[in-house]
């Protein structure tokens, strides 16, 4: 019988420590940029993965770099969210928790998206950002009107 009481603590114990190590946020805080991958992968436990391009300025080449945050979902609405965002190339800014140990079951990162905010208009047309000229209520578009050619100089019959 005591021998079953150990074993009984040790197994809680051990469950407690994993739990934890698990369900502990060791640290929050949110990330923004474009997601420009997101699917739903996994042999035996599919899970939500995707990447985040957060831009960047490189100090030491003056230039632009880009930075990638990879992240997991749990939830299908915030997943859902994700794909819209994808599919529309709006900008986002993801809200995450990190966890100090990874579950398989929970995801390939130890970055869990918990909340999902859009930021700014979506891309308009050819992908440049903004939406489209329209014209105020009640009055009528105007149409560019295109300018004539320029004249061009007959040739000179003047020789030398």
């Amino acid at each position: 019988m005591r021998f079953f009481t150990y074993l009984l603590v040790i197994v809680l114990l051990i469950f407690g420590v994993l739990y934890l190590l698990t369900g502990w946020s060791f640290s929050d805080g949110e990330r923004a940029g474009t997601v420009s991958k997101f699917s739903r992968r996994g042999y035996l436990f599919k899970t939500y993965e995707g990447v985040l391009n957060v831009g960047g300025f490189s100090g030491e080449t003056g230039s632009l770099t880009p930075q990638f945050f990879d992240f997991s979902v749990k939830d299908e609405t915030i997943a859902k969210q994700i794909t819209d965002a994808v599919k529309s190339g709006q900008r986002v800014t993801l809200h995450y928790e990190e966890k100090i140990l990874r579950l398989p079951w929970n995801g390939d990162t130890k970055y869990y998206i918990t909340a999902v905010e859009t930021v700014g208009p979506a891309p308009g047309q050819y992908g440049y950002p903004g939406q489209q000229y329209q014209a105020p209520q009640g009055q009528p578009q105007q149409q560019m009107q295109q300018a004539p050619p320029p004249p061009v100089a007959a040739p000179s019959t003047d020789t030398l």
